[in-house]
């Protein structure tokens, strides 16, 4: 197992699309000789006839033009094209902000990963591990100009407790057991080049105060699991900006709240034991579920709210660890992973997830889903900050094309169009202090932007129909993204020796999450 595990660490992951063809003016082929890493500063760009979606308030203003220069959208309305612009005629298309997945652990090299998340219309990502400093270059080659691929806000490397979940044979991640070990491992992920802090499920209460207290003193903020050893209001009224996942967030809202803390306290693991924690914590998990407490919802989804407390629930994630039964690769880009990839990936689902499980804990989980879902039908009702994210590094997950998975989960657990298309936009560009530049189609955004040929109000699923990205002004053509998915499949047909694992994702597998 432990040689199949250290396999998993150097997969790669890809992903194809259908790229729909498009009705681009003569002037277009001007657009596509732009030098390869950056916009034209002096050219402006018209995308013509196209109908504007606006997430915040679900409005669609129809036979709009807009106007970018450089990174930059200079105009939006019923304008006309200004003398010298390249026009690219979108009729019938749609205009949305650029997507954001918000818990991504990239695999593969610089030609898988980053050409996916454009492909799929994310122009930005939160990068939720930093095991490896190739991700840091990704991230400032990307805003230097010089590698093609979406804005990267980047984790530091896990901060945990001891004994840590992981195995550090197989990841390393900063075990601290005091609050001066705390305090250091701060100061050196600062010094690493962490954009945030991220921390772990084994933190003690109080090293995990010393690391929210020294992130403020070195201006980093703190993202992560909520601690074991930590309630949820206390994590959000702490100053931790997001909370991953459901798990915690579940115990902390059932009426035995008492009692299933307890329990989760009480969990003991040894080093590198994460499916040993995963066992033990679905038993209290499933006592939460069954004592759902709407008073205690409201108390402790209202100080998730007033703090803007962000949580990130990655149904997609959750779909897999929960339903193992009914997961597994997606026949339409099943020929764009690796065949030792998805052999990785059937080992982890059948022998760590699927093994020795009896039919009452089959059970259990298949309905542990359904509750996971109505949980996050009332974070949206109770007005908590949503941001999308996937776990992307998850068996079968693909780059990408997960966040549209998320989306089309979040719909079904019963938001809004609106508000799943919010939650990969808007909410991220004021989670990240970035709402003057992104989140919307305006004037002096950045333009990140994605056409669609049909309107995802409607069906959230039209996320996935993408005519069209932009990122940073520069327009990647339907001709363009299928070269770029053309040079993902070609990647991962290289020996895994020559894949560089830029960070993991999923649960029990050998990857962060």
């Amino acid at each position: 197992m432990n040689s199949s595990r250290r396999q998993f660490l150097a997969r790669t992951a890809a992903g194809a699309a259908v790229v729909a063809g498009g009705s681009f003016t003569a002037n277009h082929a001007a657009a596509l000789s732009w030098p390869a890493m950056s916009a034209d500063k002096t050219r402006i760009t018209a995308l013509t006839d196209v109908t504007v979606i606006d997430p915040s308030t679900g409005r669609r203003d129809r036979h709009q033009t807009v106007l970018i220069s450089g990174d930059r959208i200079i105009g939006v309305g019923r304008l006309p094209v200004p003398r010298g612009a390249t026009e690219i005629d979108l009729a019938g298309k749609f205009v949305i902000p650029g997507l954001a997945d918000m818990h991504v652990h990239s695999l593969g090299d610089e030609h898988v990963s980053p050409p996916l998340y454009l492909a799929n219309g994310l122009t930005t990502v939160r990068e939720m591990a930093a095991p490896d400093p190739v991700v840091y270059d990704w991230r400032d080659r990307i805003e230097a100009g010089t590698l093609l691929g979406p804005r990267m806000i980047v984790a530091s490397q896990i901060i945990d407790g001891d004994p840590t979940l992981w195995d550090p044979n197989l990841l390393h991640v900063l075990v601290v057991d005091d609050e001066a070990g705390a305090r250091a491992a701060v100061r050196q992920v600062k010094e690493e080049g962490a954009d945030f802090v991220k921390v772990y499920s084994r933190l003690s209460s109080s090293a995990y105060r010393a690391i929210l207290d020294e992130a403020r003193r070195q201006g980093l903020t703190v993202h992560g699991h909520a601690p074991d050893q930590v309630p949820i209001k206390q994590v959000s009224d702490a100053g931790q900006r997001s909370i991953e996942h459901i798990h915690s967030l579940g115990l902390s809202v059932s009426s035995r709240e008492v009692e299933v803390r307890r329990m989760q306290q009480a969990i003991a693991i040894k080093t590198g034991d994460y499916n040993g924690w995963f066992r033990q914590m679905h038993p209290i998990e499933w006592i939460a579920a069954n004592t759902f407490s709407r008073a205690r919802a409201a108390d402790v989804f209202g100080t998730l709210r007033r703090n803007r407390t962000r949580v990130t629930p990655t149904l997609t994630m959750h779909h897999v660890l929960d339903m193992p039964d009914f997961t597994g690769p997606d026949p339409a880009t099943r020929k764009y992973l690796s065949e030792d990839s998805i052999g990785t990936y059937d080992y982890v689902i059948e022998d760590l997830y699927k093994a020795n499980r009896t039919a009452e804990e089959i059970s259990h989980q298949q309905q542990m889903w359904e509750y996971r879902q109505r949980f996050v039908r009332e974070l949206f009702a109770h007005d908590v900050p949503v941001l999308a994210g996937t776990d992307t590094g998850t068996p079968y997950m693909v780059p990408g094309f997960a966040l549209h998975d998320e989306l089309e989960l979040l719909v079904a657990a019963g938001a809004t169009t609106r508000q799943a298309l919010y939650a990969a936009t808007v909410e991220p560009a004021k989670f990240l202090g970035m709402a003057a530049d992104l989140g919307s189609v305006a004037p002096r955004k950045l333009a990140d932007l994605v056409v669609l040929d049909a309107d995802p109000l409607r069906d959230i699923r039209n996320t996935r129909r993408i005519h069209t990205v932009v990122t940073r002004g520069r327009i990647i053509s339907p001709a363009e993204r299928s070269r770029m998915l053309a040079g993902v499949e070609a990647a991962v047909k290289t020996p895994p020796a020559a894949a560089v694992l830029a960070a993991g994702g999923c649960c029990g597998t050998g990857r962060p999450h």
